[in-house]
Parts: C-alpha cells; structure tokens; sequence
C-alpha cells in the first residue's frame, strides 16, 4: 500500500505552540488561553494583526523547536514500513512568510522531521517528502505518487477536486472537531489509523 500523510496538525502537533511563541516573544500576557485562536484574537483585538501573521512565519520557521509530533505518529510509520508499505509526506505551505523573516518554512519543516527521527532508519525516506505551495499542487502530487490512501486533518483536502481517484480518504480528527462528517473514515487518533490501515 502507498500511503500519503499531511504534515501540518496530523504529524505535527502544534497545541499550545503559538501561545508558547506569542509569551517568548512578549507579545501576550500569559493569562491568555493557550490555543491558537485565542493567541490570534487577543492580537487581532488590540489592533495586532500583522503581529499574528508573523508569529505564524516564526513559528512554522526557526519556532519548530517549540512543536512535537503527535503521539503514536513515529509508531503508525515503523510499523507500516515494517510491513512493506511505502509512506510519503504530502503537505502544502507557503516557502516564505507573507511577513517578517524570510525563513524557509519548507527546510524548517524538514528540519523538523529530521530532528524528531522521521527521516532514515526505516522512516520516511528524504526522496519521499514532498511540500508544495498550494493545495492543487499537494493533490496533484498525491495523485502522480498514486497513494492508495491519504491521511489529512482537513476536510477540504479529503473532498478537494484533485483528490487521488479510489484512495481511502482517512480524516485525522483528534479534537473532535468534525463530529458529522460521514464522508471519509474518520480518526481521534493515531493508534486507530494504524488499526485500521494495517489492523
């Protein structure tokens, strides 16, 4: 089996990483809850909206050491590479930030799954990590490694026009927040992926 998995929020976890970042760099007082959304309000509330826009292009870039993968991810991928699957990351982003620092996000990414063991030993394979600008470009490229299934948090890339014909969409949903989608196998977490991609 060729199996396609996102990046952004299904390997890596990023809860609490921007309210972790905004306090690193004192752009919040720490009373401020510490999921994204609440990170990007306070600062779009106190007439900060760019501040938010480039805490999203340091966080993605030399902010990668404050994110971890999700747990059981690093399993799901040595087991299916024991069994003789072939694993690809399949992720679309923007390379630079629309502001401040021009960091590579696509190497910062990279950097990422080096740093946390997904590249080599029986991991991913660097020739078998893939990110792209957009999301047409992720599913045509999804679609030319003829993936078998394709693993997303977002719904939008599951039913996207592009989407590989015939490949299991699997919806990684740990928070729950999809509750009536029906369309696609849906997933709280990695230890029911791997049930069910590799029972």
């Amino acid at each position: 089996m060729r199996i396609g998995v996102d990046f952004d929020n299904t390997i890596a976890c990023y809860e609490g990483v921007f309210h972790a970042a905004a306090l690193e760099r004192g752009l919040i007082p720490a009373s401020v809850a510490t999921d994204k959304n609440a990170v990007r309000d306070h600062l779009n509330n106190s007439g900060r909206k760019d501040a938010f826009t480039e805490l999203q292009g340091y966080v993605y870039g030399a902010g990668m050491h404050l994110v971890s993968p999700y747990d059981g991810v690093k399993d799901f991928v040595r087991d299916a590479r024991a069994a003789g699957h072939d694993l690809f990351v399949v992720s679309h982003k923007t390379k630079k930030p629309m502001l401040g620092p021009e960091y590579d996000m696509h190497e910062s990414a990279r950097g990422f799954l080096r740093a946390q063991g997904f590249v080599g030993g029986g991991l991913f394979p660097e020739e078998n990590i893939f990110f792209e600008e957009t999301k047409d470009e992720k599913m045509a490229r999804a679609t030319a490694l003829a993936v078998d299934a394709f693993i997303d948090d977002l719904p939008e890339i599951l039913s996207h026009p592009g989407y590989p014909e015939g490949a299991r969409a699997i919806l990684f949903d740990p928070h729950g927040l999809f509750p009536d989608e029906a369309r696609f196998e849906r997933h709280p977490g990695w230890g029911s992926i791997r049930a069910a991609l590799l029972g």
